[in-house]
């Protein structure tokens, strides 16, 4: 079984998240969504209402499946016999950033990240746009799936 890894804060999930799933799913037998937490973090929205964002907006989608965990990703990619972690690409900053990541848990692990660009028209998209709109009173509808109120 091929088993991928998305791990992320979702906070909160975004349509840019979605595009990448959306045209992950016929690579992968099965992708866990691991929201990763960390206390040091502030997060905006709960663990619980993160968790119920994904499982809402993926609940027609049987190779998807929601998880939580602490820690190093690669750890937990090892825990859930998954082979890959999935990452999506807005830009040429991102790529940087995570190349160095994939590489580390590589060598650390021998777990391969397989990089998805996003599609035209999602690049702007990040949850940390979405939370400064939403925390400035804008809509943010435009970049959410409909789950996320």
């Amino acid at each position: 079984m091929k088993r991928a890894v998305f791990p992320g804060s979702f906070d909160p999930i975004t349509l840019g998240h979605v595009d990448i799933l959306d045209r992950s799913l016929p690579l992968f037998d099965e992708i866990i969504l691991a929201i990763g937490t960390n206390s040091d973090k502030k997060y905006m929205f709960s663990l619980e209402d993160r968790v119920q964002f994904l499982e809402e907006t993926f609940k027609n989608e049987p190779k998807i499946k929601v998880m939580t965990y602490k820690g190093l990703t690669v750890d937990f990619c090892k825990k859930e016999n998954a082979a890959f972690i999935l990452r999506g690409l807005r830009n040429s900053i991102d790529l940087e950033f995570e190349k160095t990541i994939g590489q580390t848990n590589y060598k650390m692990s021998g777990i391969e990240t397989v990089f998805l660009i996003s599609s035209s028209g999602k690049g702007h998209i990040s949850s940390s746009v979405v939370r400064d709109v939403r925390k400035n009173g804008g809509d943010f509808s435009f970049m959410v799936p409909k789950d996320v109120k």
